[in-house]
């Protein structure tokens, strides 16, 4: 399961590719991401944090500081940030593609019946979260905006 701390994570970096316009990345303020999403700010700042470690974010101190996505919003998917936050994408280990370790009680790996069901779990899981970008993501929710106004 999808823990709070990565819903939380892509929030924030939908958010920040939404305020990119024009391949433009400008740092944006925490405060700012916080309240328009809804994030304690706090843990925020903790999850920013860990996304630059990761290389996926950038900060700039200061006045006009902030924090702004490391590369184009098209170039950044939601597995790179659930990566980031949560680990392998895998449901167990000797599933996993990056860091895959065989399980302790396994008596015969290729034979495993769990072990092949949960390799076909993480591709197909995989393949959609490798191709959702943030741009994408961004795009959709700013065609939805107009239309959900207009019902009002």
């Amino acid at each position: 399961m999808l823990t709070s701390k990565a819903k939380y994570a892509l929030r924030a970096m939908i958010d920040l590719a939404a305020q990119a316009r024009d391949g433009a990345r400008r740092p944006v303020f925490i405060g700012d991401i916080a309240a328009r999403q809804d994030i304690p700010r706090r843990f925020l700042e903790n999850i920013l944090l860990e996304l630059r470690k990761h290389g996926l974010v950038v900060s700039q101190r200061g006045k006009l500081g902030g924090y702004a996505l490391a590369r184009a919003p098209d170039l950044i998917t939601f597995a790179d940030v659930i990566r980031a936050i949560d680990g392998p994408l895998a449901l167990t280990p000797c599933s996993s593609r990056t860091a895959y370790q065989r399980c302790e009680d396994c008596r015969d790996e290729i034979t495993c019946s769990i072990r092949q069901t949960l390799v076909q779990v993480r591709d197909a899981s995989a393949t959609i979260l490798e191709s959702r970008t943030l741009a994408a993501a961004a795009s959709s929710i700013a065609e939805a905006a107009p239309r959900a106004t207009s019902k009002n």
